[in-house]
């Protein structure tokens, strides 16, 4: 890929992303497999005016090492200075960037339950640090091609020849053109727009169906807005945190749905892949569900904390959006979940409620936004689609019909 245009998408991650600002620091978390990508987006956080940044290079089958040899208990305390880490960064409210390259299969054979046990003992350690950052940094999702991905998606060609593909791919859905900044400005408006629309409704329910067997209700938090693309920190900062997103999402009331959503893409999660799916949802809470490939996983999920069977999100997608019409099925979530309406499980986003800014964390979640350690996305939008909203005035009004926008 040309370096000028790779140079284009450094700069959107850095002013568009995460909007770097002078004397701020900013902390990178990449793969091995773009480096000199990852210098570059370095280079323009810099350039920015940003104080430091940092890279934290990961590694998954180092991931796996760890996970083999090392205890529980090892792996599922906080050493000093990852507490000194999480310190730091209260202190200093630095940017946040992840650079997504990881392989859909990369996980495969790791134990998943021993992974469940040091992600729930790691949860309460860091959850007082998380909780006191919520909505205060920006952060910024983005993806660049690892090869096993790129090869995942394009099989029958040269590892060079689909890393290339993947990096079309990647650029075309990211908006990355002759002006990548003022696509995403003038994408921002179109999402704002559709939002507006959305909360002018005053929406009560959402009543999903399909014909693969979607037939699902969900209820809406009375405070809360449909909220997407750019966000603004409490520190006043406008950033967009996934690069790329086609989403209207909205927290809904935890305890508030019923039925069965069926999944219409496979679900990327810790290396490996959840495939045909469903979960059937009673009073609020998954109460039964079943894969035909990676059940125990999705088990895991749900059933990781109290508020994991619960939903966080339900974000509308329109099916004909850039990345449905790629053609393509990254296995890998921030692409797949702007392909199709989605669902997440667990935790759900504060500042989804009107006025958040000026209420604690504690409060909005007492007013139904829900609280867990995960928080994953499933798809379930399909071409025949439909979305009612029932709204508080008990009208029923089209918002989606055929898997897209029934509204202009």
């Amino acid at each position: 890929m040309k370096k000028t245009v790779l140079r284009k998408y450094a700069n959107l991650i850095a002013k568009c992303g995460v909007n770097v600002q002078k004397g701020q620091e900013v902390f990178i978390v990449a793969g091995l497999d773009q480096p000199e990508f990852v210098k570059m987006v370095a280079e323009e956080c810099y350039k920015l005016g940003a104080k430091r940044v940092v890279i934290d290079w990961s590694y998954a089958p180092m991931q796996k090492v760890h996970m083999r040899y090392a205890s529980v208990k090892t792996l599922g305390t906080y050493t000093d200075y990852q507490i000194a880490r999480f310190e730091h960064y209260l202190k200093t409210i630095p940017c946040r960037i992840f650079i997504d390259s990881d392989d859909p299969d990369g996980l495969r054979g790791i134990n998943q339950n021993k992974m469940l046990r040091v992600q729930q003992k790691l949860y309460p350690q860091s959850k007082p640090y998380t909780d006191a950052l919520e909505n205060k940094y920006q952060w910024c999702i983005a993806a660049v091609p690892g090869e096993a991905w790129a090869k995942k998606l394009f099989p029958k060609l040269s590892k060079h020849q689909a890393t290339e593909k993947l990096w079309e791919a990647i650029l075309s859905t990211s908006r990355v053109d002759d002006d990548p900044v003022a696509a995403w400005e003038k994408h921002n408006a179109d999402l704002k727009a559709r939002c507006d629309r959305l909360n002018s409704l005053g929406i009560k329910e959402l009543h999903y169906t399909s014909s693969n067997g979607t037939d699902f209700t969900v209820g809406m938090i009375p405070e809360a807005e449909f909220k997407g693309g750019g966000d603004t920190s409490l520190q006043g900062i406008f950033f967009n945190p996934n690069i790329p997103s086609e989403e209207c999402f909205i927290s809904p009331m935890r305890g508030k749905a019923e039925g069965r959503v069926v999944a219409t893409m496979p679900l990327s999660r810790e290396g490996q892949l959840i495939e045909n799916f469903w979960i059937r949802f009673e009073g609020g809470k998954a109460v039964e569900w079943h894969a035909e490939k990676n059940e125990q996983l999705l088990t895991n999920i749900i059933t990781a904390d109290e508020g994991a069977a619960f939903l966080g999100e339900c974000a509308l997608v329109p099916y004909d959006s850039p990345i449905r019409q790629s053609g393509l099925l990254f296995y890998n979530t921030l692409f797949d979940e702007n392909a199709a309406c989605h669902l997440a499980l667990g935790m759900g986003f504060a500042d989804t409620i009107r006025g958040f800014e000026e209420k604690s964390l504690e409060e909005c979640r007492a007013m139904g936004v829900n609280d867990s350690m995960v928080h994953v996305d499933f798809m379930i939008g399909s071409a025949d689609l439909s979305i009612d909203a029932i709204t508080n005035s008990g009208e029923t009004v089209p918002i989606f019909r055929n898997g897209t926008w029934a509204f202009s």
